[in-house]
């Protein structure tokens, strides 16, 4: 697949991203090479390999999914002018 000038200012109007004539024509040249190396990629043989988060076998780290209110109420309201049982007292807007 390689990109024409049209399609890089298409993508850039697309984007809300300014280029002159100049960069639209480097920027043509540096999306090719991408799109290059990414169709080298598609020819590398990936049947039976496993999806993986690390290059060394590992467990992932799992934590207790627990919902908690992370004890942080009393830092949360500390500066509020006016609060009652954690909560922020606001006054009366509309009657």
């Amino acid at each position: 697949m390689s990109v024409d000038l049209a399609t890089v200012k298409r993508v850039a109007k697309l984007a809300r991203i300014a280029v002159t004539e100049e960069e639209a024509a480097r920027m043509e040249g540096e999306l090719n090479t991408i799109l290059g190396f990414v169709e080298q990629l598609n020819e590398v043989d990936v049947d039976g390999v496993e999806p993986m988060t690390s290059v060394t076998p590992m467990d992932m780290k799992k934590r207790v999914d627990a919902v908690t209110d992370g004890d942080k109420s009393g830092d949360i309201v500390a500066n509020a002018p006016a609060t009652e049982d954690n909560f922020f007292l606001v006054p009366k807007v509309v009657e």
